[in-house]
């Protein structure tokens, strides 16, 4: 059977009570990689109980979003911060808390921001003070340098990689057990992973809107391949 993939979807209130008249979205592109790759895609509601879920699913896809409110890192948000709703945040803390270290976990854009946040770390709240331009928005097609002793390297087959970013933060202090495998070529941060799991990977750009790039597939293919082997060792 296809390994079950979470992707955790977000929140969009637009100052109406979430109860009656908020809504739940996700960019049709993600679970269409995951599809393509080999699992099926699962979508998870900020309501779901995560102890119903750990059993259930072989995998874990946390999708982009706004920002994550710097409170959970003890500091103000920046003026240009537009926080993500904190429903989202706070369900798929207590889904990251419930989940087995051994389940693959692959966080975009912002899920790469929360796999370093929710472990400790903080994240540079706007990159045009950083590097002097806001050039990391708006798709801009960039080449990333990885590691080439990391799970990332051996997911996609290369050391060098290119994707669109559509951000503008990025992860500052490293979380426990979280190091940098991957940066452009202004030396921002452009790829995490947990070196205390054995798949867990965080990418700032966003590989589920360059599905024709190989390298790509090779990521989305990994992380399959990732699920079906924990499900195997579930079922045992």
């Amino acid at each position: 059977m296809k390994p079950l993939i979470a992707i955790t979807v977000d929140c969009n209130f637009e100052g109406a009570d979430a109860r009656t008249q908020g809504k739940l979205e996700l960019n049709w592109n993600y679970a269409q990689a995951v599809a393509d790759a080999g699992g099926t895609p699962i979508l998870i509601p900020p309501q779901a109980d995560p102890q119903e879920l750990v059993d259930l699913i072989d995998g874990w896809l946390i999708p982009g979003g706004n920002d994550i409110d710097a409170c959970n890192w003890g500091d103000a948000n920046h003026p240009e911060v537009k926080t993500i709703a904190q429903q989202r945040f706070d369900s798929e803390k207590r889904l990251f808390n419930a989940i087995h270290a051994e389940m693959p976990v692959l966080g975009i854009c912002y899920g790469c921001q929360f796999i370093n946040v929710v472990q400790g770390g903080s994240l540079d709240q706007h990159l045009p003070d950083v590097v002097g331009h806001d050039q990391h928005r708006g798709g801009t097609l960039q080449c990333y340098d990885i590691d080439a002793d990391s799970k990332l390297a051996q997911a996609v087959a290369g050391n060098r990689m290119q994707g669109k970013s559509y951000h503008h933060q990025a992860v500052a202090k490293l979380g426990e057990n979280i190091k940098v495998v991957a940066k452009d070529e202004e030396g921002i941060v452009e790829a995490i992973e947990a070196t205390n799991r054995p798949w867990m990977l965080g990418v700032q750009w966003h590989p589920e809107r360059t599905t024709e790039d190989p390298a790509t597939q090779r990521l989305f293919k990994s992380f399959i391949d990732a699920a079906v082997d924990y499900r195997r060792k579930k079922d045992r």
